[in-house]
């Protein structure tokens, strides 16, 4: 686990108890689709599984598996997180991550998310 006086993986400035750590502990504080993404890419970088699992919208949800999520959290070293551009219910970004040969890779992407209720989930993304 991160160290909570640390600053936050999502490179919002805020510590990470201040920020990505209050959703982690409660998915509602994700107010916008922003806000989960930057909390999903947290995740990854501090191992928090279950909360990536957890915020796959439901009929998406069975298709992961959570010991391929944790894989993929654990063999890379999670440097930096660029959001391109927001809109209510898309977040195109770059992750900026070590693989496991210590090579530096960027995952970019467009993802997709819902709201259900007053919760926010990811979709998809491409």
């Amino acid at each position: 686990m991160i160290e909570t006086t640390l600053s936050c993986p999502c490179g919002s400035g805020l510590t990470f108890t201040e920020c990505c750590q209050l959703v982690h502990s409660n998915q509602g504080k994700a107010t916008t689709a922003e806000a989960l993404m930057r909390a999903r890419y947290s995740a990854f970088a501090v191992g928090n599984i279950d909360f990536l699992y957890n915020t796959f919208h439901p009929t998406t949800r069975r298709f992961q598996h959570k010991d391929a999520i944790q894989q993929w959290a654990q063999e890379n070293k999670w440097m930096q997180l660029n959001i391109i551009k927001a809109t209510f219910s898309t977040v195109e970004f770059e992750a900026h991550y070590l693989d496991s040969t210590l090579q530096v890779q960027i995952h970019h992407e467009k993802s997709t998310f819902k709201r259900q209720g007053n919760l926010w989930y990811y979709v998809d993304g491409r």
